[in-house]
């Protein structure tokens, strides 16, 4: 059960809970589908009925006020205690209903996570699994804030407020066609880069900003050809050789199988290994369904650090 399905959650609460996080009305009006106006709106009405401003701009954000702090403090608590509520209910009916939320990094929903609910339905066909394709941080603050059950993310710091099921390092590769010049290494360091095209993450991820910090270190010039934050597209520019990717082997999972990409690895101290983590709620808060989902998850997980061991 999901306590803003079931309208058991106010839409200003929702909207107010949802811009505060942003920090942006227009970015929570593109997560909630509607228009800008409509969230100003239920904003307004909300600070009118309270007596007192709940935001103030600061540097082109929207930043709380002492008013709205305390509130969001509150809703978190209310929320929390829906989802308890709603957990509690859907474990007298074991296994057989209930809804489990997740928010995931796109290359877990790439690769990890279609394996991972196919083995979930196969056992429990009667739960719905609900996934959100968020960054990292987008993702642990959604469990933090009690909007999903689990998370699996790259490089963040956990906060306390919410557990760590597993963690695994991965070292960071190239994604090289079969036959070619990088394909036939071993293992490629920085400076083999220097005469290739580089596609980097976009810097607003934690691994743009890792590669271009370590090519910058390393003295050698990073000829870049391109830069976005999809993995999907990266993937099909390194599948039809027009530039060097730099990826863990998750998500690319079936291009691996299938000997459309080979994973070289890259072994240079200016350029560690990724963490791949789950996080959850706290254990009071966990349904059945949420904590068989995070077990799958943990037992996915393994595997893949498995399989980067073995190479």
């Amino acid at each position: 059960m999901d306590p803003y399905r079931l309208g058991l959650v106010s839409t200003r609460i929702h909207y107010f809970q949802l811009v505060a996080r942003l920090g942006s009305i227009r970015q929570a009006a593109i997560s909630l589908n509607v228009a800008p106006s409509s969230v100003s709106r239920i904003l307004r009405q909300l600070e009118e009925e309270m007596g007192a401003p709940l935001f103030e701009r600061v540097r082109q954000r929207l930043k709380l006020t002492s008013a709205g702090e305390l509130l969001l403090y509150h809703a978190r608590i209310s929320l929390s205690e829906l989802n308890r509520a709603c957990n509690e209910i859907n474990d007298l009916h074991g296994l057989h209903r209930g809804t489990v939320s997740v928010a995931v990094v796109e290359s877990v929903a790439r690769g990890l996570m279609p394996n991972v609910l196919q083995e979930f339905w196969t056992r429990h066909p009667g739960i719905t699994a609900d996934m959100k394709v968020l960054g990292s941080q987008q993702a642990v603050n959604a469990v933090a804030e009690g909007e999903c059950d689990l998370a699996v993310v790259f490089d963040v710091k956990v906060p306390r407020t919410i557990r760590r099921l597993s963690a695994v390092s991965l070292p960071i590769g190239v994604l090289a066609v079969p036959g070619s010049e990088l394909a036939k290494r071993q293992e490629i360091k920085l400076f083999d880069l220097a005469t290739e095209r580089i596609i980097l993450w976009d810097s607003s991820l934690s691994l743009g900003s890792s590669v271009e910090d370590a090519f910058s270190r390393s003295l050698v010039d990073m000829p870049r050809r391109s830069r976005t934050n999809s993995i999907s597209l990266m993937v099909e520019l390194a599948k039809r050789n027009l530039g060097a990717v730099l990826q863990t082997r998750v998500g690319i999972e079936d291009e691996l199988a299938a000997g459309t990409l080979k994973f070289v690895p890259l072994r240079d101290s200016r350029l560690g290994p990724r963490k791949l983590v789950l996080v959850s709620r706290s254990e009071k808060e966990m349904s059945d369904a949420a904590s068989a989902m995070g077990k799958l998850l943990e037992q996915a997980i393994q595997k893949v650090a498995t399989a980067a061991r073995e190479g």
